[in-house]
């Protein structure tokens, strides 16, 4: 089994279970995860997930070279087919998931393992954590998404001097680039993310859908386009019996019982 899976209450943890190639990203490990993510998002009892690496080395080295190796040798189109698109599809379900998804950063997250990182709702890393953009030297940029949300992430040149160098920078040079959210000691790292997903799901579950949805569309649009989606969203969840409840108990001094938890 190359994810596995545990349960804490709402929560369910996704283990890269690949510790003797640290935790590198075959094409059937992609697979899996995106089968396992298809299937939490159907389950209403699962509020936040929580992705991590199997060990204390790597949450994820990045995509399995010696899987995609005879790919690159073929063809470009074999190439593009096989390995940039089902990075990428992985990469996009990653952002556009509909509930929160954790990054726990275990260890190093190079190449395809940092590209996922960056596609997560959230990240915390381990204090050993290390970021890479290594692609550049096997000859090709960054395929999973990398060249685009890095970016966005930290701005141009700083991606840039990842990208075109490769080199690794630490998790305390990550926490000031806004690249992860907390940096904590290595054993505090899944309970750090699984305290961080708790709070998450004391608020409203079609409320956390809603500003996922307001944040990530709206990253690429104009400022006007952006503010139209957030006037979508607000009315997606003020539709809901979990706004009507959580308006109320302010007015009442109270805790909110909500529908959706």
């Amino acid at each position: 089994m190359l994810i596995e899976t545990g349960r804490h209450g709402q929560q369910v943890v996704l283990t890269l279970n690949r510790p003797d190639k640290l935790n590198a990203l075959s094409y059937e490990l992609i697979d899996e995860l995106m089968d396992r993510l298809n299937a939490l998002e159907r389950d209403d009892s699962v509020r936040c997930l929580v992705l991590t690496g199997q060990g204390e080395k790597a949450f994820s080295a990045g995509a399995d070279v010696a899987g995609f190796a005879p790919d690159i040798a073929a063809s470009p189109e074999v190439a593009w087919r096989n390995f940039v698109m089902r990075g990428q599809a992985l990469t996009r379900r990653i952002e556009n998931y509909p509930k929160p998804i954790i990054a726990g950063v275990n260890g190093i997250a190079f190449g395809g393992g940092c590209e996922i990182m960056e596609a997560c709702s959230l990240a915390i890393a381990a204090g050993h954590a290390r970021f890479a953009k290594p692609e550049i030297r096997l000859g090709f940029p960054p395929p999973f998404g990398g060249t685009q949300r890095l970016p966005r992430h930290i701005g141009r040149k700083r991606a840039n001097e990842m990208i075109l160098t490769g080199d690794a920078i630490s998790a305390e040079e990550a926490l000031l680039l806004g690249l992860v959210n907390h940096v904590v000691p290595a054993h505090e790292l899944l309970p750090a993310c699984l305290q961080m997903a708790d709070r998450i799901a004391e608020n409203s579950a079609v409320a956390v859908a809603a500003s996922l949805r307001a944040v990530t569309r709206g990253l690429n649009v104009s400022i006007d386009e952006g503010l139209a989606i957030e006037a979508r969203q607000f009315m997606v969840a003020v539709a809901s019996q979990d706004a009507r409840e959580g308006t109320a108990a302010f007015l009442e001094k109270r805790r909110p019982v909500f529908c959706h938890h």
